[in-house]
Formats: structure tokens, C-alpha cells, sequence
């Protein structure tokens, strides 16, 4: 009796928790608190740690994604319009350039450039924006800062800061902001546009020159707080409170672009005076760490290992969401929260993610509310009509899941090495033999095996969302492509081979051995999963009986080789740094080759392209301007140093209770626009993620099965005993 007891006592309170378990409030799968639910939170995640959250060194999309929150520069894209405008932010109106000549005189804005010394952008932002709460601005009673001047002992104690527990605030002046263009200069902080400025800020590398000498390291290799506002810079100096002027060495109309990315938003000099204080650094306290800014959100948690979290900052001025747009996004419901006040999420938490298919699998049961497509589930996802045009499956449209698309604003290209002696030049044999090689390489093809679809062919070097691009039949290459039925197609393999034929390489054979053409394919993709695109490239040119030698290796020795000028022929990739086509035909530019230290990686030179370039990178977008570009690309594609290979496609899927989707490809800002309906989120969750419980049933079951002969058991005993 007392064995059977003592497995009652143990088996009966385990199957009611079993049971009980049952009745817990679905989803069970939840990895949010509860408390979450209803609240206006934006999940997603990331896949790697940004690196760098101080705007002087951020130059990659991942940081972007969290600083562009936080940091407002003076200008910013229009989230709807298209072709890509820009408009004010924290600025009043965006500022036009007044040029000068060599002795200060006015000149106007179409003079020559060579008249042109100076270019001055005076900017007024608005008053009245205030920071982040933030340690950096926190002062006592005596009206000093509580934090500027820790003792070693007090910083030792630190792990993160808020373990400074006073926050203050401050409005934002203009100073802030030359602050930054100053800190830009610093050689110590390695910005990586640092070079480019020196090239067109007026005394930006004589300032870079004199911090050098101006703020040594200390011997323990930590550089102190050393206050830029002491030194005179012309490039950028303060007006008043609310006014600062940025001077240009002769004209680059293509600043006022630069002034819409993260580099120049502002910085208060009490956050550096905060965080270089020594031994800080050591505790990971540094602006990289820890961001300080005016935009509508604030990073309250940085646990890369874990989360990310974004919060609505406090102190956020208001902004209105816009009120003009195209007329597809009126129907697409973009417009419906016009004029309303932004932002309309309190928080975005974004959770570490490493691999792919457990981030698509809480996608899809509704724990993230965007995802981007990999390659695994891209069947999952997308299917296509029989006019290649992309849609979603049934299974994610019964969902409420919604695509969006989007060309990039960049290019990936086949370039040929113009410097070498085979397939470089300007004798009609080399340019015959590029074009037919062109032809032959099927890009549309490419982007169907290698992209799952995602890419549009390319006809020139400005990719469509560009001013200058062209669509339509007006905007074929009319040396690799026909126009049918409405549609662009390529040429025939026939059409190549007679263009090789006319080269003097019939049947893709050298004239002067009479065996196959042999040409040198430099190739970055050396690993494992590059074997198929190689191989691909080599069924290509074999299309022209030209033998394909394939060259692998590493990034490194790649771009060693391309700028030795030793390459022959080779894919490479440009994005846009803004929405200009001087920055993609610079890449074409005769004085800009790369084995002269440019980014003209195919070393191309054209008188004419050379001087149409000049003129154009100068003229404001019009008719004219587009006329120039006409021209330009019509030059290359006769001449054809790039086979213009395809402008990549983003595909992006977000779920019914998200609203305000639209791809801005030159925009890094946009979270502030997103909207939520989180009572939906929580229904579709729930229903989605329904409590399973046969494998409790089955558990309680082998328990029940199991007890059975330890029961017969007991009551034998009982019996015996009593016998």
C-alpha cells in the first residue's frame, strides 16, 4: 500500500500540471513578454553587430539602420516623391549655393566653373529642437556638468551608462554642426569620406593637418577631449545661433547631397567631452556605443549579442508625416496619414538573428513584422507570371502577407580592362569583339538562376530612380538589345558571332595560332558556391567558341589587380552614394581611371565623353542636361567598356497590420513613417500560432501505460500480504 501511494503522490500532481499547462493563454510560442501585447512596437531583426554608431565613421547600411533614427543632418529625402528630392529636415529650406570668384564677387550659377573659386551654403535650421535626454547634458544645481570631470575611481565603477543616473538636455545650435564637419577632419577618427572632403571643403585637409599636431595621444595610446571649437576653420564656420555656412573649393553641387547622410548631422561637444574622458573607452562608453541625437528615436538598449532597442525620444520636436505623393500612392493607401504627426511607433526592438530560416520562420508566424527573401524561401514566396512579372504564392497571400519591389539605385557590370592589349582600345577589332561578347553573355539569364529573378537587365550606367535614365524603347541598348512587342530582347547569338567574325576571330578563333581565343576572367568568388556562376561565365563566352580562363582570388588581391591595371576582364558592382548621374558616369571618366588612383576600374577614356562629363556633372537636372546624358550613353554602349550587366531588385514582405511601406532606396530614415495595427498582430498571432497539445495527451498516456504494472505489482504485494 505504501508503494502504490508513494506513485500516486509522484504521478498525479505531474499529469494535472501536464493538463493545466493546456489552459495558459495561447500563443505559447511568444518570445515577447505579455505586457507587450497591444503596444505600438516594431519586431525585426539583425543579422551582425553594427560596428560603428558614431556618424564621423558609419558607413555601412546596418548602422545606418539604427543611427538615421537618431541623428538628423540638415536635409533628408522625400520619403513618397519620385524621382529622389530632397527637403528640409532640421533646416528651414534647403540652401542654394552662392559662387564667388577669385577676388569675392558674385557670379551666377551658370557661369563657367572656371570663374568659379568658392561655392558658399549658408544653412538656417529651425529653433526650438532639443536633444535626447542624455548623461552628456546633465549639470547640478551650480549649474556645471555633473559628468565632464569623473575621477578614475568613478569611471572604474562603470559598466554602461546609465549607470550615470542624471540626463539632461540642450537645444541644438549650429555649432553642433560644424562641430561634426570639424570632426570630420580628425585624423584620429578615420571617417571614411574624410578623403573626398579634403578634395572640396575649402581648408579641410590644412584643419585635418593641424589636429595631427594640435592633439596628440596620450602614452596610453587615449586621445583626451580636445575641444574643436577653439579652432578657426573657413570650410565651415558658425553665423549665429541658428545659421552656419559650409564653403566649397570652386563648385560640386553634388555637397548639397552629402548634407542629407549622417556624416553631418550634428554633434554636441559635451558628448565627446563625456565619453573621452580616459578610461571610458575601456568601459566601452564611446559614441560608437552609445549615440546622442535630436531625431524621433533614441537607442535605450544596445546588446548586440541579444537586442537592439529604438524608443521614441521624449524631447522629439514633431514632424508631419507628407501630404504630396504620385497617384499610385494614393491608391496604395500611402497618403492616408497625411499631415499626421510622426512617429507613430514607441519603440522598435530588433532581436539577433543569425541564420536565415529561424528568422523566416517567426515571420511567418507573425513575431517579425518585415522580413527580406532569402534564396531558401524564395519558392515559398514568390512566383511569377507568365510575363516574368513577380507576385506572391497563395499561402502568403492567405496570410495578408504584401510584396514590395524595388530597382536599386545601383549596377553590377561586366568591365573590360581598356589599358590591355586584347580586349581594350579604341580600334573597331576590340570594340567588336567587346560587343559581341556583350551579347553573348546573357544577364537576364543570370538573374533568373543566380538572383531568383531579382534584377532588371542593364542599358546604361544609370540605373532607373536616376536622373538621366531612360525607360522604354528610348532606353535600350540598341548594340545588344531589339525592341519586341513592346519588350526589350536580346540579340541573337548569330548577331554576335557575325560581329566576331568582322573582328577577324571567326568561330572565336585567333587569327594568328588558329586556336580558340583565350581571355582572362578575374573572379572575387573563389569560394565553394562561386563554382556555378563561373562555370556559367564560361558557358557564355564559349557561346563564341572563346575559351574562358578563369582567375580566382580573394577581395584583396582582386582590387590589387584592378588597380595595377593587370586584369583583363571582370564583374564588379557600384550603389549610389546619392541620387546624381555624375556618380555613375564618374566611373567612366578618363582622369578618374583607377590605375591612376580613380574609380574608373575599366581605365576607359573618351575625349568627348571627357568633356561632355565636365559640363554635365555641373548643370542642374532639364533638358539640357538630359540631352548631354543622352549623348554620354550612347558612347559608351558604341564603345562598350562595361556590358552593362543588371540593376539588382529588392524584394521586401510585410505583414497586413504594417502600414506606410514603400521602398526609398536613398533614404536611411524611414521607421518614423512606419504604422502599426497591433490589435490585428495579436489576433493573426494567436490564430497562427494555435496551443498543440497531443504531445502532452501522448506524455500523460506513456505515464498512465507506464504505471500499469507497477500498479499490478503493488496490489499483488497487498494481496500476499494479506493472505
Amino acid at each position: 500500500m505504501c508503494c502504490l501511494r508513494r506513485l500516486q503522490a509522484v504521478s498525479v500532481p505531474l499529469v494535472a500540471v501536464l493538463v493545466l499547462t493546456g489552459c495558459g493563454k495561447p500563443p505559447w510560442n511568444n518570445p515577447y513578454p505579455e505586457s507587450q501585447a497591444g503596444e505600438k512596437v516594431l519586431f525585426g531583426a539583425f543579422s551582425e553587430r553594427p560596428k560603428h554608431l558614431d556618424p564621423v565613421r558609419s558607413y555601412s547600411a546596418n548602422e545606418y539602420a539604427f543611427i538615421a533614427q537618431i541623428y538628423e543632418p540638415p536635409l533628408q529625402y522625400h520619403f513618397l516623391k519620385r524621382p529622389y528630392t530632397l527637403v528640409p529636415i532640421t533646416a528651414e529650406a534647403v540652401p542654394h549655393p552662392t559662387h564667388l570668384d577669385a577676388q569675392g564677387n558674385p557670379v551666377p550659377a551658370d557661369a563657367d566653373p572656371k570663374h568659379i573659386a568658392v561655392s558658399e551654403y549658408l544653412i538656417r535650421i529651425r529653433p526650438g529642437i532639443r536633444y535626447q535626454p542624455h548623461q552628456a547634458f546633465a549639470k547640478g544645481e551650480d549649474g556645471e556638468y555633473l559628468y565632464h570631470h569623473l575621477s578614475p575611481a568613478q569611471i572604474g565603477r562603470l559598466n554602461r551608462l546609465s549607470d550615470l543616473p542624471e540626463t539632461g538636455s540642450r537645444e541644438l545650435t549650429a555649432d553642433d554642426y560644424v562641430f561634426q564637419i570639424k570632426r570630420l577632419a580628425a585624423p584620429w577618427l578615420h571617417s571614411p569620406i574624410a578623403g573626398l572632403m579634403g578634395e572640396h571643403i575649402l581648408g579641410f585637409q590644412e584643419l585635418s593637418e593641424r589636429l595631427e599636431a594640435a592633439a596628440p595621444a596620450s602614452e596610453g595610446g587615449e586621445r583626451p577631449f580636445f575641444d574643436l571649437r577653439q579652432l578657426d576653420f573657413p570650410g565651415a564656420r558658425v553665423i549665429d545661433r541658428y545659421s552656419y555656412e559650409v564653403r566649397i573649393d570652386g563648385r560640386y553641387p553634388q555637397f548639397i547631397y552629402w548634407l542629407a547622410m549622417p556624416f553631418f548631422a550634428p554633434m554636441p561637444w559635451e558628448a565627446e567631452a563625456l565619453t573621452n574622458q580616459p578610461g571610458m573607452a575601456a568601459n566601452n562608453i564611446t559614441l560608437d556605443w552609445y549615440p546622442v541625437g535630436t531625431g524621433p528615436f533614441m537607442l535605450t538598449e544596445n546588446n548586440p549579442n541579444l537586442r537592439m532597442v529604438l524608443a521614441r525620444n521624449p524631447n522629439f520636436r514633431g514632424e508631419t508625416y507628407p501630404t504630396a505623393g504620385t497617384p499610385q500612392d494614393r491608391a496604395a493607401g500611402l497618403l492616408a496619414d497625411a499631415g499626421k504627426r510622426l512617429p507613430f511607433v514607441d519603440r522598435a526592438v530588433y532581436s539577433l538573428e543569425k541564420e536565415s530560416i529561424p528568422y523566416w520562420n517567426k515571420f511567418l508566424q507573425g513575431y517579425y513584422d518585415t522580413s527580406g527573401i532569402g534564396s531558401d524561401a524564395f519558392d515559398q514566396a514568390v512566383r511569377f507570371n507568365a510575363a516574368g512579372e513577380a507576385g506572391l504564392t497563395d499561402d502568403m497571400r492567405a496570410k495578408g502577407i504584401r510584396l514590395t519591389t524595388a530597382v536599386n539605385t545601383s549596377i553590377w557590370y561586366m568591365g573590360f580592362n581598356m589599358h590591355d592589349h586584347l580586349v581594350g582600345g579604341d580600334s573597331e577589332r576590340a570594340r567588336l569583339l567587346r560587343q559581341a561578347i556583350s551579347i553573348a553573355v546573357d544577364f537576364g539569364e543570370y538573374v533568373s538562376i543566380f538572383a531568383n529573378g531579382r534584377g532588371v537587365q542593364g542599358q546604361g550606367p544609370i540605373p532607373p530612380g536616376i536622373f538621366g535614365h531612360r525607360d522604354g524603347e528610348a532606353g535600350i541598348n540598341p548594340y545588344v538589345f531589339d525592341w519586341v512587342n513592346g519588350r526589350p530582347q536580346r540579340k541573337p547569338i548569330a548577331a554576335a558571332r557575325a560581329l566576331m567574325a568582322r573582328a577577324g576571330y571567326r568561330d572565336g578563333r585567333d587569327p594568328r595560332t588558329g586556336r580558340p581565343l583565350g581571355i582572362y576572367f578575374e573572379a572575387m568568388d573563389a569560394g565553394p558556391d562561386g563554382k556555378a556562376r563561373l562555370n556559367w561565365m564560361r558557358k557564355q563566352f564559349a557561346k563564341l567558341g572563346i575559351e574562358l580562363i578563369v582567375r580566382a582570388t580573394d577581395y584583396n588581391r582582386f582590387q590589387e589587380k584592378i588597380r595595377e591595371g593587370t586584369a583583363q576582364v571582370f564583374m564588379w558592382g557600384w550603389h549610389a552614394d546619392y541620387p546624381d548621374p555624375e556618380n555613375f558616369f564618374f566611373l567612366l571618366y578618363g582622369p578618374n581611371r583607377k590605375m591612376d588612383g580613380g574609380a574608373n576600374a575599366a581605365n576607359y577614356s573618351n575625349p568627348e565623353l571627357d568633356r561632355l562629363f565636365e559640363a554635365m556633372k555641373n548643370m542642374p537636372d532639364g533638358t539640357e542636361r538630359q540631352r548631354i546624358i543622352d549623348r554620354m550613353t550612347e558612347i559608351v554602349r558604341h564603345d562598350a567598356p562595361w556590358s552593362f550587366g543588371f540593376y539588382p531588385e529588392s524584394y521586401s514582405l510585410s505583414h497586413q497590420w504594417v502600414g506606410n511601406v514603400k521602398p526609398n532606396l536613398m533614404a536611411n530614415n524611414t521607421l518614423k513613417y512606419i504604422s502599426l495595427e497591433p490589435g490585428i498582430r495579436e489576433e493573426l498571432r494567436a490564430l497562427w500560432n494555435p496551443p498543440i497539445l497531443w504531445p502532452i495527451g501522448a506524455v500523460v498516456l506513456a505515464l498512465a501505460v507506464g504505471l500499469v504494472p507497477a500498479v499490478v505489482v503493488a496490489r499483488r504485494r497487498e494481496r500476499s500480504a494479506a493472505l
